[in-house]
């Protein structure tokens, strides 16, 4: 967002009854509102409807929070006092609405993305990012923080039409009724079918890995090169650039729009809820299974399982949705539990070679 003390509406930011509701109900209307637009290492810009401030959060936050969920995240409505200097002191956060988040590098602990999105935006390039699992992993993360979900099949210019049809056809028979949005920022096709598909004060996510092109498709939208870029490189096949901030931007038909960094990993929480929305076809299926408590890896009467055989339902979407879950379970155990798994499961390993090692002799 361009950094100047235009007056701006709320509304225009995607303020509405939510968090008006949920302001009073906190007892917190005496407090001006804004919207988080960046994030740093220790501070964040905010921005009102008197332009925009660097703002920090309070010692008492810091001492309250009890993770990394409980501080503001890009996309966040807060509540902060009076600037002084055009500085500001946040000193609430308030409900969100929806909530993109994932686990945090190897940790347990969760980190919010961006908050009170209304489309996360799917990125992949048609060349070497191209992978339809890696689009459910995505979806799953937005399902589970009641985001929808859209793609985008950036870089098109660099295959043929055909290969494009085959492509927007097997996402098609793989996720049924998405969206999908072909673009190429080089000659520029798709561009004006994603901007209409962008409404004035809704918010929208854009996600990916490194290279796929995030920060060159918003600043074509923007008009303007806001968002440092540079080539890819043809040694790796990825970016030298990546964005290291999460970022907002407001474009001329007064959509907002998120630039976030490239994901190398995209590490699931406790996504129960996302799994079921996504695999909605398999959580139908199961409802048939023998047995209530069906893992559907190998249990006689599986209905999942007679679907894969008798090629009803999608091999590799099954494969994929048991490693999401067992992925999303173990994520939701405790500790002690994973030690023990972890314990169980080296006992296993140690038997079984030691079992090969006496066969081989």
């Amino acid at each position: 967002m361009d950094n100047d003390s235009k007056k701006t509406n709320l509304e225009d930011l995607g303020y509405g009854a939510f968090f008006e509701s949920n302001l009073k109900r906190l007892e917190l209307d005496s407090y001006l509102v804004a919207r988080v637009i960046a994030e740093y290492k220790e501070a964040y810009r905010v921005r009102g409807v008197a332009g925009e401030y660097l703002a920090k959060i309070t010692g008492k936050q810091m001492f309250a929070a009890l993770s990394r969920e409980d501080y503001p995240a890009v996309g966040d409505w807060v509540v902060i006092t009076e600037p002084d200097e055009e500085r500001a002191v946040i000193h609430g956060v308030l409900p969100r609405k929806t909530v993109l988040r994932r686990r945090y590098s190897s940790k347990q602990e969760s980190q919010v993305i961006a908050a009170n999105i209304d489309v996360a935006f799917v990125i992949e390039s048609v060349d070497r990012d191209y992978n339809l699992n890696r689009f459910e992993r995505y979806f799953v993360l937005a399902k589970d923080g009641n985001i929808k979900p859209a793609i985008v099949l950036n870089k098109i210019d660099l295959i043929s039409d055909t290969e494009l049809a085959s492509k927007i056809s097997q996402i098609k028979d793989r996720f049924g009724g998405i969206d999908i949005i072909p673009t190429s920022t080089i000659v520029e096709r798709g561009l004006y079918e994603l901007m209409r598909y962008l409404t004035r004060g809704k918010t929208y996510c854009f996600l990916g890995s490194s290279g796929v092109g995030k920060s060159s498709l918003i600043n074509k939208l923007l008009g303007k090169p806001a968002i440092k870029t540079r080539e890819i490189s043809h040694r790796t096949g990825r970016g030298k650039h990546t964005t290291t901030s999460r970022e907002m931007y407001v474009l001329e038909n007064g959509a907002i729009v998120v630039d976030n960094p490239g994901m190398r990993e995209v590490g699931l929480t406790d996504s129960s809820v996302g799994i079921e929305n996504v695999f909605g076809e398999i959580d139908a299926l199961s409802r048939n299974c023998k047995y209530a408590d069906c893992m559907h890896m190998h249990e006689p009467g599986c209905a999942v399982l007679n679907a894969v055989k008798s090629k009803k339902l999608d091999e590799d979407k099954y494969l994929n949705y048991v490693k999401l879950k067992k992925e999303v379970e173990y994520h939701g155990m405790t500790e002690l539990e994973k030690r023990r798994k972890d314990h169980k499961f080296g006992k296993f390993v140690k038997k079984s070679l030691g079992q090969l090692k006496e066969h081989e002799s």
